[in-house]
């Protein structure tokens, strides 16, 4: 089977114009990029595409292709990609790969540049979003605003006014590096730099045709207003992507994300653990030795709460389903009660009379210690 040409990869006829060949380019660039297209065989078919236009874009290696094919003239002598990446001499060169002695001794030889006119990505974001202890366990629809950059409306991101688009940088050829050669007694030292015509992005555009809004940049800066559902269960220190809600991408690159991080203020009345509630309740000795009928507060609701007589103090009792919706949408979690037998501070005549009989009745010979006017002052600071 015949081998695809280089103008079949990227559709275009063998005479297309350098305009036509990037046009084209970029259109396929965007559709088969890895961080977009994630169908199988994408990737193998943007690396062809990015072949492609190395050569096509290049007129010396076009004409070259052109001539001998994708062989090139010196087939099999190892050079660059298809037989167009060795250019000899010195001086500047735009593109190509290089095997140096460094990168013979590092490891280094025969990477390629990552092309700046591909689909990139913008960056992710972070926003920190305080809830109160409620919203978080029942969740909440709220509206944040924040900064962060994006695609301006008027350019669509090219950069240019409508109309007109960026050109290839004719210094460094679309890669946006320079690469430097130099002769030394140890062998070929490369450098590379970043193309000072076009800073990096391998492409210009002419400041008349410049757009006015965004000033070539493609990008605006801008305050975004956005909806956010909260969802119930979310617990302190977790985070939520919201994908496509950060920064705006380059080259007609998706938009990156957004991670809200969450923080939860604390409840003067429920510990929380995960989707388990945990709440302190007190009772009389009375209730304890008695038994009774209590009222709990749960984050759902006051409920009833049954002690059984002879409760001992710092007893836990277990209300299924009183906690914290499960993030996965999967029922509740537990709370759990422990109760505190309260102590009086002090007692009045009646009450002391039947705690005496009841020690009576026990078997016990209480005394009782009269309080001192010390204590009487203690206990009525205590009491404010």
């Amino acid at each position: 089977m015949a081998e695809e040409s280089y103008y079949d990869i990227l559709g275009v006829k063998k005479d297309a114009s350098e305009k036509e060949i990037n046009r084209a380019y970029r259109k396929l660039a965007a559709k088969y990029h890895p961080d977009i297209n994630h169908e199988p065989g994408a990737e193998e078919k943007f690396k062809k595409i990015n072949e492609a236009h190395e050569v096509l874009s290049d007129p010396q290696k076009r004409a070259q292709y052109d001539q001998f094919g994708s062989a090139g003239p010196n087939a099999g002598a190892g050079q660059g990609f298809g037989g167009f990446g060795g250019q000899q001499g010195y001086g500047d060169f735009a593109g190509g790969d290089f095997g140096d002695i460094f990168s013979q001794f590092f490891g280094g030889g025969g990477r390629r540049q990552a092309d700046p006119t591909a689909p990139r990505q913008g960056r992710d974001l972070q926003y920190s979003m305080t809830l109160d202890f409620m919203d978080a366990i029942f969740g909440k629809t709220t509206t944040i605003k924040y900064e962060r950059d994006a695609q301006c409306d008027v350019c669509k991101g090219s950069g240019a006014k409508p109309g007109k688009s960026p050109e290839t940088c004719s210094r460094c050829h679309g890669s946006g590096v320079i690469l430097t050669v130099r002769r030394t007694p140890l062998g070929n030292i490369q450098t590379q730099t970043t193309c000072p015509e076009c800073n990096g992005t391998g492409k210009i555009i002419k400041p008349e045709d410049q757009c006015t809004k965004c000033h070539g940049s493609g990008h605006i800066h801008e305050r975004h207003e956005l909806e956010v559902k909260v969802p119930a269960g979310i617990d302190d220190g977790q985070q939520m992507r919201l994908e496509h809600q950060g920064d705006a991408g380059e080259n007609g690159g998706p938009y990156g994300d957004l991670y809200i991080v969450f923080r939860v203020t604390p409840s003067r009345e429920f510990r929380r653990d995960g989707s388990t509630i945990y709440v302190d309740q007190d009772i009389s000795f009375a209730q304890a030795a008695l038994g009774d009928e209590v009222k709990v507060k749960t984050v759902h609701g006051d409920v009833n709460l049954k002690i059984p007589a002879g409760t001992q103090s710092e007893t836990n009792f277990r209300l299924r389903g009183k906690g914290v919706p499960h993030l996965n949408g999967n029922g509740n979690g537990d709370e759990h009660v422990t109760v505190h037998v309260h102590t009086p501070k002090s007692l009045n005549k009646r009450q002391k009379e039947a705690m005496m009989a009841f020690a009576a009745a026990s078997g016990e010979d209480v005394k009782g210690v009269k309080k001192t006017v010390l204590d009487k002052l203690r206990d009525a600071f205590e009491d404010k």
